[in-house]
């Protein structure tokens, strides 16, 4: 996976969070949720462009783990939008897993960075 890749993936993910949120029906609990989940799923993508332009290996590694806690909290109100709406979950499921697809490829090139100090 390559920086274009990512950056598109992460851009990608977060207009797809705010598609899903336009489409919520509001109530207190939404709201708050759909408020979260924005701001956490617009900060992935954010935050993945602010880590390419680190100025050393440790400000890399400093971005990403950002991006990691970013998306891991984007998750966790994807889960919880499930969980008090079901009729969602076939609108949630593929968004959840980019997410986790996305963690995955974020975890894996921390510790690769890690190991090679």
């Amino acid at each position: 996976m390559n920086k274009q890749d990512m950056l598109s993936r992460t851009k990608q993910y977060a207009i797809a969070n705010a598609k899903l949120i336009l489409g919520i029906s509001m109530n207190v609990v939404n709201r708050n949720y759909c408020d979260q989940l924005a701001r956490s799923a617009s900060s992935t993508g954010a935050n993945y462009r602010a880590a390419c332009r680190a100025k050393s290996k440790a400000d890399f590694i400093n971005k990403l783990k950002i991006v990691e806690e970013e998306l891991d909290e984007s998750m966790f109100f994807l889960e919880l939008l499930v969980e008090l709406n079901a009729e969602l979950k076939e609108k949630i499921t593929p968004i959840y897993k980019e997410g986790n697809e996305l963690l995955s490829i974020i975890v894996a090139a921390i510790n690769t960075l890690r190991s090679k100090s």
